[in-house]
């Protein structure tokens, strides 16, 4: 009976190390990890009760993780299937702090140290001596969410962005909520969808929705009676970076157009948004529509969208189908980029008297390259296709319902037609010095210009597309004693064009044809808030334009217009 027990036991224990053997290589499978790490102040010293958010960067996968730091700042997430992860961590007090790309493996847990820092370390940090050490981190390959510079690069001080906005300087002593720009001119002379060049003022205003996010909210109106213009934009930001998550904008627009009371309304509502698949795929996509009411109504559904690979260490390769740059959000702020959805309407054209928006599909494939940490090289090819494409003109016409005059600017629009072509650039973009960045294009593509050979009647039979070659060239720099900021840029094109040659890459390297200038010029800090005077100039020189007679009139056809526009802004 014994050896009957004994044989039992050994068969039960036999059986338990046989389940055990194959439970251990289970238990051992790399399927769940973990997230550790300590959150400081820019001191180092621990912070209790900060809010931890764990985002997988999984496609389609939603599901979040919060967690509190304890008395020692520390946070351990529960077990997390393998895969990249996003990290948000929010404290009262402080600035949000996030990190990306955090890999778990299932092997071990991946242990962090984030940092919270405020406002006043922020602008120390942006105040930092040239002379003093850099972290060397400061500059990583990413994949940037910022459509102006297309750069893969981000550098934690500053960025080697091309946008043409400027924004006054804070102090840490004050919060700036609102905004009030003083203006008179215009810089779109020849649409009825922009605001006409007379004395104006517009007014954006920093509500805040949560602990993070962002809405905004804009007005602006002139101040002449017969040349009264009325615009309302918000902004909505709800991750609080105008860069780095979902913006959504609306804008509304009513605009006298003639002393007889005829009126533009325009309506436009826009979304767009990122994801980021893996740690080497980042895509962009949004939308935007659009309803004018002149003469008739008339709508438009514009989607587009963007697909960035970094295929090596210092290189990106994108493929981009869109029909108007991306909005630079990051590096203009979000009160200037609300400030600029006020002039967000396309042109509005007139064909066979009927109204409808000047059209654009851009299709560009690009390759970015980092030749150092202050300097990047991208070249593109690209494809245009417009099946009404925007002429302005002034001069007498006979009287024609493709011909819609501008009663304030004595410029009128042109529907010229459908154009399509192929073209390529290349461009560098240089940062020499910390207060001096320079970029140069080099461009061939098609554009709108008139036949020498054509008899046609009409304007649009006379105008056939045509390629051409620019060179382009934009210096920004800031005075170090006056803290004058000067943008100038200069576009030459190789010959005739009454449209634009590579609009595109116009809009993303913030190039306009010919000569223009802006100047930024801060005032001293008397009241409590921050003054600037500003001056906006292009085509200086009044180059490019193209006198044509047909049977509709004697025109002179100008593909950049001359403009001035200044005034004061103060942001409090």
């Amino acid at each position: 009976m014994l050896n009957a027990v004994s044989l039992r036991a050994m068969r039960v224990f036999g059986f338990g190390c046989l389940v055990c053997l194959f439970a251990l290589p289970l238990a051992a499978a790399p399927n769940d990890g973990r997230i550790s790490g300590v959150v400081v102040d820019t001191a180092g010293t621990p912070q209790m009760g900060a809010t931890i958010v764990i985002t997988p960067e999984q496609l389609f996968e939603t599901s979040t993780f919060r967690l509190l730091t304890n008395d020692h700042g520390r946070f351990t997430s529960a077990a997390l299937p393998v895969g990249f992860y996003s990290i948000k961590v929010t404290l009262a007090g402080f600035l949000p702090a996030m990190e990306q790309h955090i890999q778990v493996d299932g092997t071990h847990a991946a242990l962090l140290q984030i940092m919270l820092g405020t406002v006043f370390s922020s602008f120390d940090k942006l105040r930092r001596a040239p002379s003093d050490p850099v972290e060397p981190d400061d500059w990583t390959w990413v994949l940037r969410s910022s459509a102006a510079t297309r750069s893969v690069l981000r550098w934690d001080d500053g960025s080697l962005g091309t946008s043409m906005a400027s924004q006054p300087e804070a102090t840490p002593t004050q919060n700036l909520h609102a905004r009030v720009v003083l203006t008179s001119g215009a810089d779109h002379p020849g649409s009825v969808t922009d605001a006409p060049p007379s004395p104006a003022e517009a007014i954006v205003y920093d509500m805040g929705l949560g602990a993070k996010g962002q809405l905004l909210m804009a007005g602006q109106f002139s101040y002449e009676d017969d040349a009264s213009s009325t615009g309302l934009a918000t902004e909505w930001l709800p991750s609080g970076d105008p860069g780095a998550g979902p913006v959504t904008s609306l804008l509304v627009r009513e605009s006298q157009v003639s002393p007889t009371g005829l009126a533009f309304r325009g309506l436009r509502i826009s979304h767009d948004d990122q994801f980021a698949v893996g740690d080497a795929v980042s895509v962009r996509y949004g939308a935007e529509y659009l309803v004018a009411d002149f003469n008739g109504t008339t709508t438009a559904l514009r989607p587009h969208g963007e697909v960035a690979v970094e295929v090596a260490p210092g290189w990106q390769t994108s493929i981009t189908i869109a029909t108007r740059p991306w909005d630079d959000g990051a590096s203009e702020g979000a009160m200037q980029s609300t400030i600029d959805t006020l002039d967000a309407f396309p042109t509005l054209l007139m064909r066979r008297g009927r109204p409808t928006f000047e059209s654009g599909l851009h299709e560009e494939i690009a390759m970015e390259h980092a030749l150092s940490d202050r300097a990047q090289l991208t070249a593109a090819v690209f494809h245009d296709a417009s099946s009404h494409t925007a002429v302005i003109g002034m001069g007498g016409v006979a009287a024609s319902a493709d011909f819609l005059q501008g009663y304030f600017s004595q410029a009128f629009a042109y529907d010229g037609g459908a154009s399509s072509s192929a073209g390529a650039r290349v461009a560098l973009t240089e940062r020499i010095r910390d207060n001096l960045d320079t970029t140069f294009v080099y461009a061939y593509g098609g554009a709108l210009a008139p036949d020498a050979d054509s008899a046609a009647e009409r304007l649009r039979d006379e105008l056939v597309t045509r390629y051409r070659q620019s060179v382009a060239a934009r210096v920004s720099t800031t005075v170090p004693r006056s803290r004058t900021k000067l943008i100038a840029g200069y576009k030459w094109i190789n010959g005739p064009v009454v449209s634009h040659q590579d609009a595109y890459g116009e809009s993303l390297y913030g190039i306009d044809p010919y000569l223009s200038v802006q100047i930024r010029q801060p005032l001293p800090n008397s009241f409590p808030c921050h003054m600037e005077v500003q001056a906006d100039m292009g085509n200086l020189l009044a180059q490019g334009y193209v006198p044509i007679a047909t049977n509709e009139g004697y025109v002179v056809l100008v593909p950049s217009y001359r403009y001035f526009r200044g005034g004061l802004s103060l942001q409090f």
